[in-house]
């Protein structure tokens, strides 16, 4: 599973706080025990003195034989949960509880990624990318093409609404596919509401769905994590630049409506340019047209956008006021 090394580290520091958990639930119940059922305790002490014994058995004799010692041992498990039960208390109460009995709580059986260890790291990628259960609804399986005019056409392509909608989905169905090849990179335009968002969540919750690590940020939000990691303020340092550098799809959204200053277009630039080198995919989009685009970021970020993504054009009448008009029905 391609996760980031923040992002491991993240899943494997949950599993010591579910062991450490367990492990002060276990001393609470032998704590309580004690007072309850105090014939655990003289048992438990006898089983030490007999392992006591049996070690000291086996280091003067390695060969000894011990079907004795395992079987006073075996009585006296019985003894043990024969003084629970009688109590009230399940058999088990004194034996460590986990979350996964499969890997024992470590995320791993015999060196393979246990399934609980898959279930934690996507609830940690679909926290990452901080849209919650928006992506149950906005998937390729709830994109409409009704929304979408053959009357409305666009100038500068002579393609209609719809026909610029139905190449815009089919770029987008590809992505998911292509991920982590060079180039596999989309850049999505148009005027607002016209389901440029909607569709970079319908490539994201398809690239979640193959276990890809992903993150999403509106432009504003990934501009101040940059100066809070470049600063180290708010609990963030090099570690969350590098996993936007490192993940393998990342959203840029309403690029164009955040601050531009001399901290971030150099921030931009070094993203775009590290993810095209590394072949990492990365969706951008815009309320701005072209001409604006180069010139609110310059001809040098333009430039290796306009190299390497795959440019979308959305056009049409505002989808929410499309719902809206409509009742909010789709």
């Amino acid at each position: 599973m391609p996760l980031t090394n923040a992002q491991y580290d993240a899943v494997m520091r949950r599993y010591d706080e579910i062991r450490e958990m367990h492990r002060h639930e276990l001393l609470a119940r032998e704590e309580e025990i004690g007072k309850a059922v105090p014939v655990i305790k003289e048992l438990d002490a006898e089983a030490g003195r007999l392992s006591l014994k049996a070690a000291r058995l086996r280091i003067a004799d390695p060969s000894a034989d011990l079907t004795a010692y395992r079987r006073d041992m075996q009585l006296i498990s019985r003894k043990r949960e024969a003084a629970l039960l009688s109590h009230g208390y399940p058999a088990d109460y004194l034996e460590m509880q986990y979350d996964c009995p499969l890997c024992r709580d470590t995320g791993y059986v015999d060196g393979v990624r246990c399934s609980c260890f898959k279930k934690a790291a996507d609830e940690l990628l679909y926290r990452d990318y901080r849209l919650g259960d928006i992506l149950k609804e906005e998937n390729f399986g709830h994109f409409s093409l009704s929304y979408y005019s053959d009357d409305i056409i666009d100038p500068s392509t002579g393609k209609s609404s719809l026909e610029l909608a139905r190449a815009a989905l089919a770029a987008a169905m590809r992505f998911p596919d292509n991920i982590g090849k060079p180039g596999n990179n989309l850049f999505l335009y148009g005027n607002a509401g016209v389901g440029k968002t909607f569709l970079s969540h319908c490539i994201a919750a398809e690239v979640l769905n193959r276990s890809c690590s992903a993150l999403y940020f509106s432009a504003k939000d990934l501009f101040d994590l940059l100066a809070d990691a470049a600063f180290e303020r708010n609990g963030r340092n090099s570690d969350s630049a590098r996993a936007i550098c490192e993940c393998d799809c990342l959203t840029i959204d309403d690029l164009g409506t955040e601050t531009v200053n001399s901290f971030s277009l150099p921030q931009l630039f070094y993203i775009i340019n590290e993810r095209i080198i590394s072949s990492r995919s990365t969706i951008i989009s815009t309320n701005l047209m072209l001409d604006q685009f180069a010139e609110m970021y310059t001809e040098r970020i333009f430039s290796r956008i306009t190299s390497s993504y795959t440019i979308v054009k959305l056009i049409g009448q505002d989808i929410r006021m499309q719902k809206k008009a409509n009742g909010g029905r789709t």
